[in-house]
């Protein structure tokens, strides 16, 4: 081989590799994708901040209903964000206190309906989680989550993991579900907090683990349980013409959340942004095992409780 050649053909390659290079480096950098399904579009991101978008809410940084007018979602926040490790310990530092949204999260684009979170352990709880969002026709969003503890840093016995949805400030802040107090049993209960951190949480009926924390410490929305208990794993919510119901597969684990202002205010409207949450509690967690949990959300025009009530039952009779 002349020298010309050679020098040509290392110049080529090194092109290559170095365009291979760039370009591997482009995808570890995601930081957001977006995904088209039916009525619906979201963008699915990690911590980054951009435009609007502040830095430290992974999720699901919009999602729009295509009779909409705008997203679910704070656009300066997200939903479905995975916001707490909750051990009990560790509260007053707000940057553990927050630790999911401050730890490095790797984005990978599935396909046009699918992408991935996946946070490797993290510096101070050393969990370790994926979570999966898919868009499915004519108007559902599913999450998948499964998280793996590597280190034994549960001096309580419990390990719980909290998800905000900071909502673009609904005309109704409530959420709703089918529970009730200890005397009721699937009635439709309309949960909408006074204040933050005052009566937040709803537990299920079956559920009577007392999460224990040092005393004294910061107030927080997991530590301030609500009298309501719910019966059905799902809840809903009114965002302008539209509903949004949130359905889970079990309820072991679960509970919801509320605050009435956890997403700060909208000044062009004159009202707050709630937040409609909710965590997954695992007790005596075991080392480098998985769990995991699923959720179905649909978003759709405004329908009955009938037809919610029928958009539970046929996603838990399918799985």
């Amino acid at each position: 081989m002349n020298t010309t050649r050679r020098h040509l053909l290392q110049t080529t390659v090194g092109a290559v590799i170095g365009s291979a290079g760039i370009n591997a480096l482009a995808a570890d950098a995601l930081a957001h994708v977006t995904l088209q399904a039916g009525d619906l579009t979201a963008v699915i991101g990690d911590n980054s901040a951009q435009g609007e978008h502040r830095a430290g809410y992974n999720g699901v940084w919009s999602l729009r209903h295509a009779k909409g007018t705008r997203s679910l979602f704070v656009p300066a926040v997200a939903g479905l964000n995975l916001e707490h490790i909750v051990t009990g310990e560790h509260l007053e530092d707000s940057k553990i206190f927050f630790e999911p949204r401050n730890a490095p999260i790797h984005l990978t684009r599935i396909s046009d309906t699918e992408a991935e979170l996946h946070q490797p352990p993290t510096p101070t709880f050393h969990v370790e989680s994926w979570t999966r969002f898919r868009l499915v026709a004519p108007h559902y969003l599913d999450m998948d989550f499964r998280c793996r503890a590597h280190r034994d840093v549960f001096p309580r016995g419990y390990l719980s993991l909290f998800w905000a949805s900071y909502m673009n400030a609904p005309e109704d802040k409530s959420m709703y579900f089918l529970g009730g107090l200890d005397a009721q049993k699937d009635m439709w209960t309309q949960f909408c907090t006074q204040w933050h951190n005052d009566q937040s949480t709803v537990r299920h009926r079956d559920d009577h683990f007392e999460m224990t924390f040092p005393d004294g410490g910061r107030d927080t929305l997991f530590k301030s349980l609500s009298r309501f208990r719910f019966d059905q794993p799902f809840f809903y919510g009114h965002f302008d013409d539209l509903t949004w119901i949130v359905m889970f597969d079990r309820t072991e684990g679960i509970r919801l959340t509320h605050s009435p202002s956890g997403g700060g205010a909208n000044a062009a409207l004159k009202s707050t942004n709630p937040a409609w949450d909710f965590q997954f509690l695992i007790q005596k967690p075991e080392l480098m095992r998985d769990y995991g949990f699923k959720v179905r959300t649909a978003l759709r025009p405004r329908c009955s409780r009938d037809e919610i009530l029928d958009e539970f039952t046929k996603w838990k009779e399918a799985k």
